[in-house]
């Protein structure tokens, strides 16, 4: 009681909605974890109840029957390249927007932002078309045109760069300039001071937003469904997407939450070794 008065109303609130809003996530987590280790009789028998045995074998037919396995892989080249363009170029862009004054310069940063405000989903239609139109260049055509990994990579990193840009910005403020500038003196050039000096500065920045993408890039459904139509093209999000819609009410509910949870586990293990990081960085920027 007397720590609910040293609260105040208002806190006690706050602490009400986030137990509330942890219940929201984690049990839905749980429940897709048990349920991947259940039979579908056990799954829509008794929600809620502990399987008589740990049905690995679910894990198994997601892996192999449904190709869940080669889904990932591709998950996991697309997700790469297109953080790492998204990272290499959105620092860059953010860097130079945050630290050189040039006419312009708040119209290309404004434009660059509006890009969160924008509706992905009316872009939709006429990304198909470019994409496809990027597939008639001579030579490289073939290579980021529709269907391919490297056309969803651009996109992807496309699709980050406004909140990348939005949130580097901000941070690249915050750093000192003396240092860079002594560097300058030195005779260090422009790109030698942004890779050996500011790029290493901005470490828990770009460890955050880093993170950021990966998460949003790995669970990224919108993109790959209209740009990726061969089925050996396919990331998880359509894998997960097609065992679910594949049989109607006949499909493989148990290697579903099986394919769910291989797809959950290696982003859980991503942000819990990287939260401290995450938090420093979300953090940094305020505490300068």
């Amino acid at each position: 009681m007397e720590r609910r008065r040293r609260l105040g109303p208002l806190g006690v609130l706050t602490h009400l909605a986030l137990v509330i809003w942890t219940l929201l996530v984690i049990v839905p987590l749980l429940w897709t974890f048990l349920a991947s280790v259940k039979s579908e009789d056990e799954i829509f028998g008794s929600a809620w109840s502990l399987p008589e045995t740990l049905r690995w074998d679910n894990f198994a037919r997601a892996w192999e029957q449904a190709h869940i396995g080669q889904y990932m892989i591709n998950s996991v080249i697309v997700v790469s390249f297109s953080t790492f363009g998204t990272m290499l170029v959105g620092s860059m862009a953010a860097y130079v927007l945050a630290r050189y004054p040039f006419r312009g310069n708040r119209a290309v940063y404004t434009l660059f932002v509006a890009g969160l405000a924008f509706p992905f989903f009316l872009a939709l239609s006429p990304l198909f078309f470019v994409v496809q139109n990027m597939g008639n260049i001579p030579v490289i055509g073939q290579f980021i045109g529709l269907n391919t990994h490297a056309g969803a990579v651009l996109v992807y990193i496309a699709y980050s760069m406004p909140f990348t840009i939005f949130f580097l910005a901000a941070f690249f403020r915050t750093l000192p300039t003396s240092v860079g500038e002594a560097a300058m003196v030195d005779g260090a050039s422009h790109t030698r001071v942004f890779f050996q000096i500011m790029l290493p500065m901005a470490r828990p920045g770009i460890i955050s937003i880093t993170i950021f993408n990966i998460l949003g890039q790995w669970n990224q459904y919108q993109i790959p469904l209209i740009l990726l139509q061969d089925r050996d093209k396919w990331v998880l999000s359509q894998g997960i997407a097609d065992i679910s819609t594949a049989a109607g009410y006949d499909a493989d509910w148990a290697a579903l939450f099986a394919a769910l949870t291989l797809a959950i586990l290696p982003m859980l293990v991503v942000y819990t070794v990287f939260q401290r990081q995450i938090q420093s960085g979300l953090t940094a920027g305020a505490l300068k």
